[in-house]
């Protein structure tokens, strides 16, 4: 009988499962999107009932297609939206609220207060991360504040918090498994990264009772079985990482200095470090990549909260295209931007610049300015953040990048690929399957089980699509940059730390 992975890639827009087979081929994909909830300008939830029935409607589909059922599924490999919180009750399984998404800014003002006591240091040097709205704790700890009766139940112990893949996990094992991964853990920041557990001292800040908190495994590991009547028989759920650590690991890069960039609604570089987390002097997170066979991968990482919705809000805000994919015709019926630069701020900057608060402008408008150059403005517009993270990176693990490997969505756009290899000079990778997070969960999953013998075997799957070289004169390549940072200097909020 046949074998495949199964594969949960739940995302910030849309739920996907994904069948795998042993040349880490896809056999089979299903997706469906589900709402987006804006209660407030910078607030973003999800109904975490949504996530849940989207997530099981493609997995019944997906399996169709092609006709297996559990029997055929060597395990289940989850990869999800990281930092999205979610608190139930443990004995209803109920959401106490909804979802508040990693998009989120209602506790910027939190975040604030933090770092004018001081904690800046203390939370950095225990978690790798920046205090930001974009992280776990600081949503939960709003949850337990503003939802009536949820301190108290917390209190009590009734109250679970999980990100995605806790949820998801919890609602394939009936409730009889609360589990995360040490990749998810370490972007609550509430997780120590050096002792590789929850941390007493944050836990007591945040005023969140450890009896909410799941149990922290390895990324590839059987952490339970399935018991829905989703699948006739019961299935080991054996792989679980966060979404960009999934598509750093799905891209093979297991090596130190190796890096990858998934465009997707935000853009996320990760750069593996191997066993030993580098502290960053530039604004990027140290965070945990993986851990398989008790050996612990960390990671820098630089996050760009918009990339890919920028097109979509060309797309429904200007309505200068129709769909996401026309934006590459439309960019690329201009030979350049005619000098206008478009910061897309829309929902603050990210790394390197942490200001929550900036929003995006587009400058350089003239007369002769079309719709056109901004199309082409904004897909620059995500290659120069990628540009700004990139030069970070290489100042903080003191070497320069070999090349750049791709995926996610915007990764199949040619000309923000070449441009992106243009800024950066370096060679852009795009392998033959983009579907890389996706496909690091499956892998992660097949390594628990046995599917696949080690990651030297896996290794010898990965293969390029197309590779993108430099054509660009490299003294226009500066004056370009020097205009971006120009106009990121324009939309920085007057707080910004520099």
């Amino acid at each position: 009988m046949d074998q495949y992975i199964l594969s949960l890639d739940q995302g910030t827009s849309s739920s996907r499962a994904i069948v795998f087979d042993r040349n880490g081929s896809i056999r089979a994909v299903a997706q469906h999107e589900f709402e987006q909830i804006f209660p407030r300008s910078g607030w973003v939830e999800h109904d975490p009932h949504q996530i849940w029935a989207s997530q099981a409607s493609v997995i019944a589909e997906a399996i169709s297609k092609i006709d297996i059922n559990g029997t055929n599924i060597a395990a289940i490999g989850i990869t999800n939206q990281r930092e999205t919180t979610i608190v139930w009750d443990v004995d209803t399984d109920e959401p106490v609220y909804n979802a508040i998404v990693w998009q989120d800014r209602r506790t910027s003002e939190f975040c604030d207060e933090l770092r004018e006591k001081g904690l800046t240091e203390t939370i950095q040097n225990k978690t790798g991360l920046i205090i930001d709205a974009y992280f776990s704790a600081t949503k939960i700890k709003w949850i337990l504040d503003n939802v009536p009766g949820a301190r108290k139940r917390a209190s009590e112990g009734k109250l679970r918090f999980g990100t995605v893949d806790s949820w998801l996990v919890w609602r394939l094992t009936r409730g009889s498994v609360h589990v995360t991964d040490v990749s998810n853990a370490s972007r609550t920041m509430l997780f120590n990264i050096h002792t590789m557990e929850w941390d007493k001292e944050l836990l007591e800040l945040f005023d969140i009772p450890e009896s909410m908190m799941p149990q922290v495994k390895s990324s590839s590991e059987v952490y339970g079985y399935t018991t829905t009547t989703l699948f006739a028989h019961k299935v080991p759920i054996a792989g679980m990482a966060g979404d960009q650590q999934a598509a750093l690991f799905g891209q093979m890069c297991v090596e130190p200095g190796s890096v990858k960039n998934t465009y997707g609604t935000g853009c996320f570089l990760l750069m593996n470090t191997g066993g030993k987390p580098i502290a960053s002097k530039n604004k990027l997170l140290t965070t945990v990549a993986w851990k398989i066979n008790g050996e612990v991968t960390y990671a820098l990482e630089g996050s760009i909260f918009v990339a890919g919705s920028v097109v979509q809000w060309l797309r429904d805000g200007l309505r200068c295209i129709e769909s996401s994919s026309d934006v590459e015709k439309l960019a690329a019926s201009v030979p350049d931007t005619n000098g206008v630069y478009f910061v897309p701020a829309l929902t603050g900057l990210g790394a390197p610049y942490w200001d929550q608060y900036a929003r995006g402008s587009i400058s350089g408008i003239s007369r002769g300015t079309t719709v056109a150059h901004i199309a082409r403005a904004a897909l620059e517009g995500i290659a120069y953040q990628t540009y700004d993270i990139v030069s970070a990176m290489e100042r903080d693990a003191n070497l320069p990048i070999a090349n750049l490997k791709v995926d996610g969505g915007a990764s199949r756009n040619d000309l923000l690929m070449q441009f992106q290899s243009d800024i950066l000079n370096t060679e852009v990778l795009r392998p033959v399957v983009t579907e890389t997070t996706a496909l690091g969960a499956a892998y992660l999953a097949g390594l628990a089980v046995g599917y696949w013998k080690d990651i030297d075997e896996i290794r010898m799957q990965w293969q390029v699509e197309k590779s993108f070289k430099p054509v660009l004169d490299e003294d226009k390549v500066e004056k370009e940059i020097s205009g971006w940072h120009d106009a990121v200097r324009r939309v920085l909020s007057k707080d910004a730390e520099n």
